[in-house]
């Protein structure tokens, strides 16, 4: 008897599903003008900022020392002048106004629709997005640097710094992005039909007003900023190597619960 073959056809690996997801993620992230006006945004962010502060002629009381551009020089958890926020952290701010636009031009566009039609895992939409995301906060964080150092130069204050300590904040805040982006993906997910929501409140959660207030009230605790705030305060000049150990374990657990979560309602809940 001669074997017969049947032919079958093998379903594709996650691994397999998740690189062609970020293929067309990627792509359609460098084609987005969107993309490169943020970053040529996050390199003038610290300009802006030196120069204000300049314009007051009290940059010596605002920054003591360049690096304080790009941290703070402690953990930071209620902000008593805004020279303590005017760092790094304002990227958080400006991707989540780029996590809102990328997600709501998926739904506008009616590319998910088109996607869930012949891409039925909603986890994989979840992870490819946050991982974009998050990449594109990186490349943020270090055009940010950049100008940084820039500023830093032009205003004449001294860069005199433990240099691990700032290797460890710079490594810390680059990290947090994983916990951002994810963060920012589920609020797009809850409210993906509601996109001046969405935005809105990726906004407010950028500036770290919840965290502030909640500080204000009930003081200043551990469980408080790891979270609501992923332990992005811990990010800063006196960081250490442990520190660094707090953000990725944060931003790690803040991707996976709120890429579970994400994915659960888009299992449940109508995703046009």
């Amino acid at each position: 008897m001669e074997n017969t073959k049947t032919l079958q056809f093998e379903k594709p690996s996650f691994i397999r599903r998740l690189q062609g997801m970020l293929g067309v993620d990627f792509y359609r992230l460098f084609h987005t003008p969107l993309f490169y006006i943020f970053i040529v945004i996050a390199a003038l962010i610290p300009a802006l900022v030196s120069m204000g502060a300049m314009g007051d002629g009290e940059t010596a009381g605002m920054f003591s020392n360049a690096w304080q551009i790009i941290a703070a020089d402690s953990p930071l958890y209620i902000v008593h002048d805004m020279g303590e926020y005017a760092n790094m952290n304002m990227v958080f701010i400006f991707g989540g106004i780029m996590v809102s636009i990328f997600i709501g031009h998926d739904y506008r566009s009616g590319y998910v629709k088109q996607l869930f039609t012949t891409h039925a895992k909603k986890e994989d939409y979840m992870i490819s997005k946050t991982i974009v995301s998050a990449f594109s906060m990186v490349c943020m964080c270090f055009t940010y640097l950049i100008g940084g150092m820039i500023a830093g130069a032009a205003t004449g204050l001294p860069f005199a710094i433990n240099a691990g300590s700032l290797l460890c904040a710079i490594l810390g805040k680059v990290i947090m992005s994983l916990g951002w982006a994810s963060l920012y993906t589920f609020i797009n997910i809850i409210f993906r039909r509601k996109f001046g929501i969405s935005i809105a409140l990726c906004f407010v959660l950028g500036t770290g007003i919840p965290v502030i207030g909640a500080a204000a009230l009930i003081g200043n605790t551990t469980a408080l900023n790891i979270f609501l705030y992923g332990s992005s305060v811990y990010a800063c000049l006196s960081a250490n190597f442990a520190s660094v150990l707090v953000c990725l374990a944060c931003s790690v657990v803040w991707a996976i619960v709120y890429n579970v979560l994400g994915s659960v309602i888009l299992y449940r809940r109508d995703v046009y």
